[in-house]
């Protein structure tokens, strides 16, 4: 028994050392052959560890931006559009609210001299709104609660306003006129002009003013749109439920009045997403593998029909077709693997170039590496059966007839 084994362990070995030497004796027909495997490998390691690598950027953007905020968006009824000063005071009155962020957005033209900008995005927000983001300003002041009470006509502005309408001038303490308004320049904030996820949401304004001077311009008393910060260790779901459960009783519980949004639901969401993507594109990528493997099928029939003389004789000499088969399916399956541990080495070079370029974190996907080399191995068990099956039920008296 155990002499069997080890000639076993002896034939197996001999059959790896003749598929090495086969695969080296035909160098460029089997580059040509694995380079089809590599290029599948590369292109779902790549794929799968890029959609990875922006998906952890784009979670931890969602979860730094969303953790315990709540996004209130209101279209109102026919006798209320939305919600006042007042209504925003009860909300933040509740346990778990911490306090409410208004937004008022309007597009409005700037002017300072003869320099004229249209279409200037400009924000109205509140006191606290600059209580929750304390480096937010870079020179002077931020709009306090004074100017919340008293609607001043007070402004804090970004950097593309300042190099818009002060170049070389301090701006602090300057007059700038926003639709034919003066508003007094006390402050220079800077903006998110980065193109991250906050921005896509919260938007990055040019001109913040005080909100109750924005509701004043667009001559009305109510809010469409403002966030609600919780307070540390509340839950989501549960300040959610009161929150609406406020909002029902203002709008007389009326459907479809407004929407309250916690950016965790939505973070899952894309998470969801991006999975989706990934398998959609490691299944498109995959495609290569199998023409590869499709390769690999076409080399060995090749192969095979090469090598009838030395096959016959070996089943002349007393080799059973399962040893036969089994040399053929190892050649094919080294052949597989050769190409897709180079092809994990290429992808994941390549997706941490992506990355780079992408500006997000580099992902070392373990899953998607698992998974192009388990589909290599299966491309080259699966492919190279066929051919294997062939050899081994080739009549060795019809093989050494051809020789």
């Amino acid at each position: 028994m155990r002499n069997a084994i080890r000639g076993t362990f002896v034939m197996l070995g001999e059959c790896f050392r003749m598929s090495l030497d086969n695969i080296r004796g035909n160098k460029i027909r089997s580059f040509l052959t694995l380079l089809g495997i590599m290029i599948g490998v590369t292109a779902v390691i790549a794929l799968i560890s890029t959609v990875s690598g922006v998906s952890g950027t784009l979670a931890d953007s969602f979860s730094s931006m969303g953790a315990g905020r709540l996004s209130v968006s209101i279209t109102g009824n026919d006798l209320k559009t939305g919600v006042t000063p007042e209504d925003l005071a009860e909300i933040t009155a509740l346990d778990s609210v911490r306090g409410v962020v208004p937004s008022i957005s309007l597009n409005g033209r700037v002017s300072r001299g003869k320099t004229v900008e249209s279409g200037v995005s400009v924000s109205g927000r509140n006191a606290y709104y600059f209580q929750r983001n304390p480096d937010l300003i870079l020179q002077g002041r931020a709009l306090n609660f004074i100017d919340d009470d008293n609607s001043t006509y007070a402004c804090v502005i970004s950097r593309k306003m300042v190099d818009t309408f002060f170049f070389g001038v301090n701006p602090l303490g300057e007059t700038l006129y926003v639709s034919g308004i003066p508003f007094t320049v006390v402050g220079r904030y800077e903006e998110d002009d980065g193109g991250g996820v906050a921005s896509m949401f919260s938007g990055s304004p040019d001109i913040l003013i005080p909100y109750t001077t924005a509701m004043k311009i667009n001559n009305s008393r109510e809010i469409s749109s403002f966030t609600v910060y919780l307070n540390d260790g509340t839950d989501s779901a549960g300040a959610s439920a009161a929150v609406e459960e406020k909002m029902d009783a203002m709008f007389d519980y009326e459907e479809d009045c407004f929407t309250v949004t916690a950016m965790t639901s939505i973070e899952e969401t894309m998470e969801t997403m991006m999975g989706m993507m990934s398998s959609l594109l490691a299944g498109i990528a995959s495609i290569a593998l199998i023409v590869g493997g499709i390769g690999i099928m076409n080399m060995m029939l090749t192969t095979v029909t090469e090598r009838t003389v030395e096959i016959g004789l070996k089943k002349a000499l007393g080799a059973i077709p399962w040893q036969i088969q089994v040399q053929f399916l190892i050649e094919s399956f080294l052949l597989s693997m050769i190409g897709g541990l180079l092809g994990v080495a290429a992808g994941l070079g390549l997706s941490y170039i992506l990355c780079r370029v992408l500006e997000t974190g580099f992902v070392l996907n373990t899953g998607a590496i698992a998974l192009g080399v388990g589909f290599s191995a299966a491309v080259g068990l699966v492919f190279g059966w066929a051919p294997a099956r062939k050899a081994s039920r080739l009549n060795p008296i019809d093989a050494l007839r051809t020789a």
